[in-house]
């Protein structure tokens, strides 16, 4: 009881805190308890990402089935963002990236230690098995009915393993249509113009509201972000996957070539790419399928998705189609991702759909 208390005290401070800080946070929002929760949560994961990422060990991390790295900050970000939500909004499910079967196991007991470890360092009443029961909160199928949240709790893994960028992402989803996202980048400069400013930025949007950033360390000094004005695709900045298995990495080339872009691309892991193009330091992200029977998650864009679209951008697949949030777990539907400010994107799209 105790414990929920202390939480109610915190959303009432974010409240607080949001209606003291001007215009630019939209007076008369909806979702005002869902933004400020969602906030929160995001806020100790990206503290725990932080704290793990600077001293990870080898008994920290290990190989899922699939191949793909999970690490003891994935597990307890998790951890951490659904038992906030669950103590919030107790009817509302989730779609989760992982799940506890690994660490119940017996020969992972020091990883899920570890995992134990960082969640007390944020939320100290947290046991053992409250972990895990919040961990598979995560299981929900989406779906187009009722309202769900979705959760990358650590979007970029190798990324947070090499020391780069990488985002807690969540979203929620309303009948098949993401209204609300945050998005926590503990590695990404607050200032998009200046690499050496201080890192650490939360950005968050609600349909309808406009797109917002804030310093992680001071959630209270949010200011509106747009994309930029960029109107030659020649002019465009294009970031894309670092990773080879996530986006085509040699049609990318061939389509920025078609163009006649003549700045570099960058790369970059993570909906932290969303981020770049909402804040006007990039202009286009692609992510091309490198197979055909991929489907991108719904926790891998979500976040991203709304708060690039709330900054003023446009986002379609490789096919020009809008993205589907409304078919389970992924999207079905759709190849591919197409991200951009406004001014290029049809040109984008008309080059990415000849180069397929």
């Amino acid at each position: 009881m105790a414990g929920v208390q202390k939480f109610r005290a915190i959303v009432k401070t974010f409240l607080r805190l949001a209606s003291k800080a001007g215009p630019s946070i939209v007076p008369g929002m909806s979702y005002e308890t869902e933004l400020a929760v969602a906030k929160e949560a995001v806020r100790k994961a990206s503290l725990l990402c932080s704290a793990a990422q600077s001293g990870l060990i080898d008994a920290e991390k290990h190989d899922k089935a699939d191949k793909s790295p999970v690490t003891v900050a994935d597990y307890g970000a998790q951890a951490l963002v659904l038992d906030t939500l669950a103590k919030a909004f107790p009817n509302d499910p989730a779609v989760g990236e992982e799940d506890s079967g690994d660490l119940r196991q017996p020969e992972n007991a020091e990883l899920f230690a570890s995992v134990v470890s960082y969640v007390q360092r944020i939320e100290p009443g947290l046991e053992a098995d409250s972990i895990l029961a919040a961990i598979d909160r995560g299981s929900h199928e989406g779906g187009k009915q009722g309202r769900f949240w979705t959760l990358d709790p650590i979007d970029g893994t190798k990324g947070f393993l090499r020391g780069e960028q990488y985002a807690v992402a969540l979203a929620l989803i309303e009948n098949g249509e993401v209204v609300l996202g945050v998005l926590g980048c503990p590695n990404l400069p607050v200032d998009p113009s200046n690499p050496a400013s201080p890192k650490g930025c939360l950005l968050f949007a609600v349909k309808g509201q406009g797109a917002f950033q804030a310093p992680l360390a001071d959630l209270a000094a949010a200011t509106s972000i747009s994309t930029d004005s960029v109107a030659e695709p020649e002019k465009a900045v294009f970031c894309e996957s670092v990773e080879s298995g996530h986006t085509a990495h040699g049609r990318s080339a061939t389509i920025t070539q078609a163009l006649g872009t003549s700045v570099e691309p960058f790369r970059m892991d993570s909906q932290c790419k969303y981020a770049a193009v909402s804040r006007g330091q990039a202009s286009v992200y692609l992510r091309l399928p490198t197979r055909p029977s991929y489907e991108e998650k719904i926790w891998d864009h979500a976040a991203g998705y709304i708060v690039l679209k709330e900054a003023g951008g446009q986002i379609a697949d490789t096919f020009g189609e809008p993205l589907d949030f409304s078919l389970g777990r992924t999207l079905k539907k759709n190849k591919g991702i197409v991200a951009t400010s406004p001014g290029v994107f049809q040109a984008v799209i008309e080059a990415v759909v000849q180069s397929s």
